[in-house]
């Protein structure tokens, strides 16, 4: 009998010790020499793959320096840096079961989501916009009205415009592309007037068309969503580590020359580029850090 209490003390301790680890990300790395980075693969400019196991883009790059960051702090002279490619499905469950220590993608900071996980400092802003032909005289959403819009399947950008007040009284056809692509082919052979999605994926899409002059992006923002860094919960010392980190990159200016580098320079593996000039709302988002869901965003 006391065997068995024994064992059962012991096994208690055991997973005591797993919890505190799981939680202390820090002692993990240190203890490791390791850590886990989330990665997205079609994430346009923020982050994508070019295969082979490589992983680029502005979100990647910037937590590649975080890692580094983070490897000085903890005086470690070496330190793997691991990639495990994230879906949206997957993403918030394997950061809750320590798979992944730090994801970087598109993810968007809100309320739901910090049940499960905790979020960085924001450092990209996305805003839900309008793509069109350049000479469809379309310039803003009151032009829509008897038009047909795209968006893509799983995605709520065609409700995000029915909740924009200036849409009131529009009639409007929609039509679903099953993924990225085939909503801007649509656009792209006549078979809709706009295609609605956030900015950098429209900016990405209009990148790769045979002739990018033919399409522009026009309009207000129908909202604004930001995006962060996710990691686990109730673990203090790491998160400040990672929005040091961010800071550090902001003040220093290496944020704006990665935004840069992705978002207005020639990037691969095309050689194109997105063309997406930084937003007033992740400009300010950089000049005062802060990690406010996206229903902060719409008051």
């Amino acid at each position: 009998m006391k065997k068995h209490l024994l064992a059962a003390a012991i096994t208690v301790l055991a997973a005591g010790s797993a919890m505190a680890q799981a939680n202390d990300t820090l002692a993990k790395i240190k203890s490791s020499g390791a850590i886990t980075l989330g990665v997205r693969e079609s994430s346009g400019a923020l982050a994508y793959t070019l295969g082979d196991g490589k992983y680029v883009g502005f979100h990647t790059e910037m937590a590649e320096r975080i890692a580094h960051d983070i490897q000085k702090q903890l005086g470690l002279t070496k330190m793997e840096i691991k990639y495990q490619p994230v879906t949206s499905q997957n993403r918030i469950p394997l950061v809750v079961n320590g798979t992944v220590d730090l994801e970087c993608g598109s993810t968007t900071n809100n309320l739901a989501r910090q049940k499960d996980v905790a979020f960085a400092y924001t450092t990209y802003v996305e805003e839900v916009r309008i793509a069109v032909r350049a000479n469809s005289g379309i310039d803003d959403i009151k032009d829509l009205n008897g038009k047909t819009i795209v968006t893509t399947t799983g995605t709520t950008s065609v409700q995000t415009l029915r909740k924009n007040k200036r849409a009131d009284g529009l009639n409007i056809k929609e039509v679903m592309g099953k993924d990225h692509a085939d909503s801007f082919l649509m656009l792209e052979t006549g078979r809709a007037d706009a295609f609605i999605m956030d900015g950098s994926i429209l900016a990405g899409n209009i990148s790769k068309a045979k002739n990018p002059n033919d399409f522009k992006i026009v309009g207000e923002a129908l909202s604004v969503e930001p995006i962060a860094c996710m990691l686990r919960k109730n673990d203090p010392a790491f998160k400040k580590a990672v929005d040091d980190s961010i800071v550090r990159q902001i003040k220093d200016g290496t944020l704006a020359k990665s935004y840069d580098k992705w978002f207005m320079q020639p990037i691969p593996p095309n050689n194109t580029k997105v063309g997406l000039p930084l937003s007033a709302a992740t400009k300010n988002a950089w000049e005062h850090p802060n990690d406010k869901p996206m229903e902060d965003y719409q008051k």
